[in-house]
C-alpha cells in the first residue's frame, strides 16, 4: 500500500490542487486527510469538495470550529473561521451546503490502519492538542503520548513536519534527506502543512507512506493567487496572506 497524507489545508485551494496533482504522479493507492481543510484560506468550499473525494479524512479544531463555537482561537483566526462558517452556509445550494456541512459533522476524530494511527493533533487530544518540535524536552508529556501509540502515529496541527522518536528526538525532513525508515521502534510523525506551512519553507508538504519508508514532500505552488485572493476578502486578515510567503 502506497499512502499519500495530506493535512492542514486551510481554504488554500491553489495549494491543494497543486499537491493532488502531485499525489496522482506519485501512484499513490490511498490518499488521507488529517484534518484542517478550512479555516484561514479563502476558498473553503472548493476544498472541502476536493477532500470528499478523498479516502478518509479526519476532524481538525478549525473544521469542528465551523460547525460549533472557535473556543480558544485568536482574534484574526476567529474571524476567518466565522467568515468561513458563512460560506459554508451561503453557497451555491442549500443541498450542497448540507452535504458539506454533513461531510464535516461526521468526520472521525481517528482513524486506524493496522501499525498506522491518524490524528489531527495527538494521540491524547486528536482535535486540540499540539506535539511542537520543543516538545522532545518535556519528558512527561512525550513519555504519556508514547504509552498511547500502538506503533505509529501520523497528526498533524503544528503545521511543522518532522518525526519525533521514542528516543526523544525530533527529526526535520531536511535532516534525514527527507525520508525516515519506520523500525519496530514507535514514531509520531507530523505530515506538515499543504496550505499554511510554518517551519520556515512556504513550499506545501505532505507525506508517501509505503512501509518501511516515509518520505516527505515539497511542493511548490502559485502562492501570491493565494495571497491576493486573501486580500480580496474584507473579512479575512491581510497577514494570513502575507504570512505564505515566508511560511510562517
Amino acid at each position: 500500500m502506497r499512502r499519500a497524507i495530506i493535512s492542514d489545508i486551510h481554504g488554500n485551494l491553489e495549494a491543494l490542487k497543486t499537491v493532488l496533482e502531485d499525489i496522482q504522479s506519485q501512484n499513490c493507492d490511498q490518499v488521507v486527510c488529517l484534518g484542517d481543510v478550512i479555516g484561514y484560506g479563502p476558498e473553503p468550499l472548493a476544498c472541502v469538495d476536493l477532500v470528499k473525494k478523498l479516502d478518509a479524512c479526519i476532524l481538525g479544531n478549525h473544521d469542528l470550529a465551523a460547525l460549533f463555537d472557535p473556543e480558544g482561537f485568536s482574534n484574526t483566526a476567529e474571524q476567518a473561521i466565522l467568515w468561513t462558517r458563512k460560506q459554508m452556509e451561503s453557497g451555491d445550494s442549500q443541498a450542497a451546503c448540507l452535504e458539506r456541512l454533513a461531510f464535516l459533522a461526521h468526520m472521525p476524530r481517528t482513524r486506524r490502519e493496522g501499525n498506522l494511527m491518524f490524528v489531527h493533533g495527538s494521540v491524547r487530544n486528536p482535535i486540540n492538542e499540539y506535539v511542537f518540535p520543543e516538545d522532545i524536552y518535556n519528558r512527561r508529556k512525550m513519555d504519556k503520548l508514547f504509552s498511547m501509540i500502538h506503533k505509529y502515529c501520523f497528526q498533524g496541527h503544528t503545521h511543522v513536519p518532522g518525526v519525533f522518536t521514542s528516543e526523544m528526538t525530533f527529526l526535520r525532513p531536511d535532516d534525514i534527506d527527507f525520508r525516515y525508515q519506520l523500525t519496530d521502534e514507535k514514531a509520531m510523525i507530523n505530515v506538515g502543512s499543504v496550505g499554511q506551512p510554518r517551519d520556515g519553507d512556504w513550499r506545501s508538504c505532505y507525506v508517501i507512506v509505503e512501509e518501511p519508508w516515509v518520505t516527505f514532500r515539497r511542493i511548490e505552488y502559485d502562492v501570491e493567487v493565494t495571497i491576493r485572493r486573501i486580500h480580496e476578502i474584507d473579512e479575512l486578515d491581510p497577514f494570513l496572506g502575507d504570512r505564505l510567503r515566508d511560511g510562517r
